[in-house]
Parts: C-alpha cells; sequence; structure tokens
C-alpha cells in the first residue's frame, strides 16, 4: 500500500483541480483504473438527470460476468449519487483489499466533489432567479403595457426554469381560468386561449393561492387543458399580491423531462411572488399615470371653455354689433368682411367645444356617446391622412339620436373617412352631424355631411374641387 501512497495522494490533491464536475469525476475515475490496474473502470449515477450527468467510463469495456468485480457506493451528503466499478485486472489476478482502500479513498473523494458542486450550482440557480427577479421588477416599472409586462414575466420565468413553455392564466368570468400569455421555443400556436375548467381541482388550489407540483402533465386527471399530451412535468404557481389573486403562472417542461427538484419549487415560487408584486405596483403607477393625464386634460378643458371660448364669443359678439350698426351706405365688401369673420369665429368656437368634449373622453375607453363615437372615429381617421379632421355637431347628438341610427352614421363615417383618405391632394376633411336635420316626408333625421378637398375619384384634374358624402337616415 506505501508504494501507492504518492499516486494515490495526487490522485486526492487533483480532485480540486478541476471545478467542472464532469472532469473531475473523470479523473477519479482515471485514478482507479490507474492506481488498481483494472482493464474497466465506470462511474454509474442513481439519478442521471440530476445533475446533467451520463454515465462516466475510463477504459474497456465491462468483462463477462465472470470476471472478478469491485465497486464501492459515492455518497453526496445523505444521498445515494452512483457507484465506483471496476472490473478485470490487468495481471489477470483479483482485486485485493488495498484496492478496496483506494477505491473507497476516491469514492469518498468523489462524493466530496459531486457535495461541493452541488452547492455551487445551488448558489448559481439562487443568484439567476433573483437577478431575474430583479430584471421583472425593473422592466415591469419602467413603462410595459399590460400585455407586455405579462409576456416579460413568462419569458423569463421559463428561461430560468428551463421550461418549454412559460404561460400566464387569468381567470375567466365562468370561474375557470384561460391562457392569456405564453412564450415557447417553438411558435405557441393553440395555447393561447386553452382553458382550465371550472370546479378542476387544480383551481381549488390556485384560487386559494397554493402552488400546484405535478409530475406528468400528460397523465395526470387533474389536468384539462387540450394542450397538456405535449407537456410532462409542470409548475404552476399563483401569482397573488395583497391578497389579490392577478393570474397563474405556469411553467411546464417537455414530456418525460427532468423532474424538479425542491430547490427549484422553492425558487420559482419565491420568483412568482415577487413578480406578482412588481405587476400590482406597475399597474398601480399606470394607474397613477393615467389620473394625472386626465386631471390635465381636465384643466386644459377648463381653460379653452373659461378663457378661449368666452374671449372668441365675446369677439363674435362685437363683430355682428359692428355689421348691424355699419351704416347704410357701407361698402358692401367690408359688410360681408364682417360676416365672414363671425361666420369664422362660429365655427372655431363649435371647434374648440368639440376639442373639450374629446378631452373629458377617457382616452382607453370605447365611449359609450354619439360624440364621443364620432370623435373616435376621427381621431383614428388623423393618424393616416396627417391631419386632424374638422368636426362640427348641430342639435342634441347624444339625446336625439337613438341606439340604431348612432351605430349606422358611425359605420357610414367610417366608410366616408376611408374614402377621403384614398383621395389624391386631400388637406382637409369636414365631418358635420346634424341632428335637427328632416326628411322630405317630414320625419325627423340625422344627417352626415363628410367633405374633403381631394381629387374626386373620377376625375384625373390636377387639384380637384374635392368630394361630398352625405348620408341621413330617421332618428
Amino acid at each position: 500500500m506505501a508504494d501507492r501512497l504518492p499516486p494515490l495522494l495526487e490522485a486526492v490533491l487533483g480532485v480540486g483541480v478541476e471545478l467542472d464536475l464532469r472532469a473531475t469525476l473523470q479523473h477519479i475515475v482515471d485514478s482507479a483504473a490507474a492506481l488498481t490496474g483494472a482493464r474497466y473502470a465506470a462511474l454509474t449515477l442513481t439519478d442521471p438527470g440530476r445533475d446533467g450527468l451520463t454515465g462516466i467510463r475510463a477504459r474497456g469495456t465491462a468483462p463477462p460476468g465472470g470476471a472478478t468485480a469491485l465497486d464501492v457506493p459515492i455518497t453526496a451528503g445523505d444521498e445515494d449519487f452512483g457507484r465506483l466499478r471496476l472490473a478485470g485486472r490487468e495481471d489477470g489476478g483479483r482485486f485485493g483489499a488495498e484496492d478496496e482502500q483506494v477505491l473507497r479513498v476516491l469514492a469518498a473523494q468523489a462524493g466530496i466533489a459531486v457535495g461541493n458542486a452541488r452547492l455551487y450550482e445551488t448558489a448559481r440557480q439562487r443568484e439567476r432567479w433573483i437577478e431575474g427577479a430583479a430584471a421583472v421588477t425593473n422592466a415591469l416599472l419602467t413603462g410595459e403595457r399590460a400585455a407586455d409586462a405579462l409576456m416579460t414575466v413568462a419569458e423569463r420565468a421559463r428561461v430560468l426554469a428551463a421550461a418549454s413553455a412559460g404561460v400566464i392564466l387569468q381567470p375567466t368570468a365562468e370561474g375557470g381560468m384561460e391562457i392569456v400569455t405564453a412564450s415557447t421555443r417553438d411558435d405557441p400556436g393553440d395555447i393561447v386561449g386553452a382553458t382550465i375548467l371550472p370546479g378542476s381541482p387544480v383551481l381549488v388550489q390556485l384560487l386559494g393561492g397554493e402552488p400546484v407540483f405535478i409530475d406528468d402533465s400528460a397523465s395526470d386527471p387533474r389536468m384539462t387543458t387540450h394542450v397538456r399530451h405535449r407537456f410532462g412535468p409542470s409548475m404552476m404557481l399563483p401569482l397573488q399580491a395583497e391578497g389579490r389573486l392577478i393570474g397563474t403562472l405556469a411553467l411546464p417542461r417537455r414530456r418525460g423531462g427532468r423532474p424538479y427538484t425542491p430547490l427549484e419549487r422553492l425558487l420559482a415560487v419565491q420568483f412568482a411572488s415577487q413578480a406578482a408584486l412588481a405587476l400590482v405596483l406597475a399597474d398601480a403607477r399606470h394607474g397613477r399615470e393615467r389620473l394625472a393625464v386626465f386631471e390635465d386634460r381636465d384643466r386644459i378643458a377648463r381653460d379653452l371653455h373659461d378663457l378661449v371660448v368666452q374671449r372668441l364669443f365675446a369677439t363674435g359678439m362685437m363683430l355682428e354689433s359692428t355689421e348691424r350698426r355699419a351704416p347704410a351706405g357701407e361698402p358692401e365688401r367690408v359688410r360681408a368682411a364682417l360676416g365672414r369673420a363671425v361666420d369664422e369665429l362660429q365655427s372655431t368656437i363649435q371647434e374648440v367645444r368639440t376639442a373639450i368634449f374629446a378631452l373629458q373622453q377617457p382616452p382607453a375607453e370605447t365611449p359609450g356617446s354619439l360624440r364621443g363615437r364620432v370623435l373616435r372615429e376621427t381621431a383614428g381617421a388623423a393618424a393616416r391622412l396627417g391631419f386632424a379632421p374638422s368636426v362640427h355637431f348641430t342639435g342634441a347628438v347624444d339625446h336625439r339620436v337613438t341606439d340604431p341610427a348612432a351605430g349606422l352614421l358611425v359605420t357610414a363615417l367610417r366608410g366616408a373617412l376611408a374614402a377621403a383618405t384614398g383621395h389624391p391632394g386631400v388637406s382637409r376633411v369636414e365631418v358635420t352631424v346634424d341632428a335637427t336635420a328632416v326628411l322630405p316626408d317630414g320625419r325627423d333625421a340625422v344627417r352626415l355631411t363628410v367633405h374633403d378637398d381631394g381629387t374626386p375619384p373620377d376625375t384625373d384634374r390636377g387639384g380637384g374641387s374635392g368630394t361630398t358624402v352625405v348620408w341621413r337616415t330617421p332618428l
């Protein structure tokens, strides 16, 4: 045994040189074969998937069953990691007690190496999940939209968990849950929209704020989505903060994939908790920003009404008074100029009032009134035209126009604006909604007029006289 001590000591000291676990274990197997003169040496693993390793072999092939063999267990902490096995000496002899001692020393070193590698990997995993959670929080608090925020959480969690997909589910009105966001390595396809039916045992746990861990999504009877057969091990983690359930983060791995370890489950639960808090904070920040915008819009609307409109109205009254007091012999061109100025002021007052009404509409909501719907359509057309159409309302539009007529009017307006967008040379579009119109048979009606100054579609003139679309229907 004494002659083996120097090379054995060298082999033991060499274990700490390599940081890579595979290289370290390979060094141990090579040393075992060299020190015992074995023709075959290998390290077999109890759970190859856990540490990402496969069998490690030094030399040769396994001899027939009758050949002498020697193997000892490798333990990492309290866990059986694998076995270090020798077979067939080069000199044809049998392995002795000294060979077994050498093998046990090397197996002990292998166990220490595995334990250290697992501690290092645990630290690295914790660091990655902490950095991932910090990155998600930073992204959510720097202005992402709601849909983008959910995708950020799903994408980052999928990468950290080495999952096949990261999906976000949210509660449905019927009491189930629906996948609203999916991040996958391939096209998510029909994953988005898949639902967990109401009454599922999984939902009971999730709605109660408890995580659900699944060994095989394809065979677990609790899973009811039509995409479950694609996946194996999975984690379903409630996104809950301040007593509010935002949704569920699901992280399924591919069918037959490695199960999640207790550490991975713990880190994922912590990530989901922090992500949920970040989502709530981001939503609150967006709410404050929307409130600030509404307050600014209200202030601008008040200023326009209290200052601009009143001054314009006063100026218009002065001009009207001047026109009435003008001497009978005053040149007609002066009286005509005054009349045009009054008309322009009245038109400007109407447009300013329309702008005030638009400022008072919540920008992210669909307006319920006809006036609001018309303004929403013209605002959408402004992006295509490059300028905002002029909009005028006559009469009590919202009070007089019924729902069926309002819907037809909005449809007609949408078509007229689309046609105006395609007219060459258009630089002005005027929209008028008149709720005081009357049909030839005497019935009350609403009239929509859309005029643009572009070239009519049925002419090739360079500067056309414009196109006017008139539409009307009974109230």
